[in-house]
């Protein structure tokens, strides 16, 4: 069982490099299968992310942050850059991650005379700390814009705080708190332009990854409440049927969910978020007309409120069917509901139900049509 503080899942992703799943979300091109990146494949990358999840959402986690990451770089990096670090998860099996969330003493980039760039300041929740190599560790320039940057984590030397991290859930993600000062970087390990990372729709419209990986933990509750329920011989009381039977219906809604998802993903461009290189003057009609409407981040952040609601009813009901005594431990809820409920604890969540709320009022056509591309 992964819930052991500092113990990280180095079997499980052992397996997954060797299944390929290190590779799968680079482009075909690049000798991977495009999951995450080329649209026409989000079905079944959500779908990946929900069962990952769904086996265990520490091993979910860590791995939307790796598909994100390369996702980042396919999107926002030059050719060099691209083959580079796709070499890094083809060959060498590196684990990917973006380490985005910091307090009062936040990373700082700055250039140094000598063309390289020195960081300074911290991150924190640095999920995989000690084993994802290759994290995005984006910091503020003296202009205050942000730039995405790879710290190639093998090469350098930080300095790891192990006990700020004392979670009651998702313990082996081992998201400790890092501190980069001194670290040196060359041009190369810099990604994309000043404000690249906070551009649409590819900022919002990522919250489809942490979601279907979070459905699959509601999945995996729901799937453990009803063994414990049969186990017992409870399943002719008619409070349980209704509990379970609202589950149930809770989680398929959550699965249509992640279907929408992917079919407005995959009408929106042939990559996911479209191609950033295509300016105004360069840009197609048609990519322009692509590029100017915000369906995808309204939508994605309509999918992420529903599954989270989703996640926390499941809780509720898998809690009120149980009783204290399947709360206790060797049973499995709960870990379950500990690991749900800390990760569904993502940033910004009335922001994206506002998001939702202002680009519906801004259109005037009727519901059925809001989301057509």
């Amino acid at each position: 069982m992964i819930d052991k503080q500092g113990i990280f899942p180095v079997e499980e992703f052992r397996q997954i490099a060797a299944a390929g799943l290190l590779t799968a979300p680079l482009s075909r091109q690049l000798g991977g299968l495009g999951l995450g990146f080329e649209t026409l494949h989000t079905g079944e990358f959500l779908l990946l992310l929900k069962d990952l999840g769904l086996g265990n959402l520490v091993i979910g986690r860590i791995y939307e942050g790796h598909a994100n990451a390369l996702q980042l770089v396919q999107t926002f990096g030059t050719t060099e850059q691209i083959e580079r670090y796709a070499a890094d998860a083809r060959s060498c099996q590196k684990i990917f991650g973006v380490w985005n969330a910091e307090a009062t003493d936040g990373v700082k980039i700055i250039s140094q005379d000598n063309g390289k760039y020195r960081l300074e300041g911290s991150k924190t929740f640095c999920s995989g700390c000690g084993y994802v190599e290759r994290p995005f560790v984006n910091g503020k320039l003296p202009d205050g814009t942000w730039q995405m940057c790879i710290v190639p984590m093998d090469e350098v030397e930080t300095i790891v705080d192990p006990d700020w991290w004392q979670p009651s859930g998702m313990r082996a993600t081992v998201s400790y708190k890092v501190d980069f000062t001194g670290v040196e970087l060359e041009q190369q390990s810099l990604i994309g332009k000043p404000g690249d990372y906070f551009r649409q729709p590819w900022l919002s419209g990522g919250v489809i990854r942490f979601a279907a990986v979070q459905l699959g933990g509601a999945e995996a509750l729901f799937n453990a409440t009803r063994s414990y329920l049969q186990k017992l011989d409870r399943c002719e009381h008619t409070h349980q049927q209704e509990h379970l039977g609202k589950m149930a219906i809770a989680i398929e809604s959550g699965k249509l969910w992640l279907q929408g998802a992917a079919q407005m993903v995959e009408q929106y461009a042939p990559i996911f978020g479209g191609y950033p290189e295509d300016s105004h003057e360069r840009a197609s009609l048609k990519s322009l007309l692509v590029q100017q409407r915000p369906q995808l981040v309204a939508y994605a952040n309509m999918v992420r409120t529903s599954i989270e609601q989703t996640c926390m009813d499941t809780i509720q009901l898998s809690q009120r069917s149980i009783g204290t005594l399947g709360l206790l431990p060797p049973e499995p809820m709960e870990r379950l509901i500990r690991d749900l409920s800390l990760y569904l604890r993502q940033p910004v969540f009335d922001a994206a139900i506002t998001n939702v709320g202002q680009y519906v009022l801004s259109e005037t056509v009727p519901a059925q049509k809001l989301w057509s591309l």
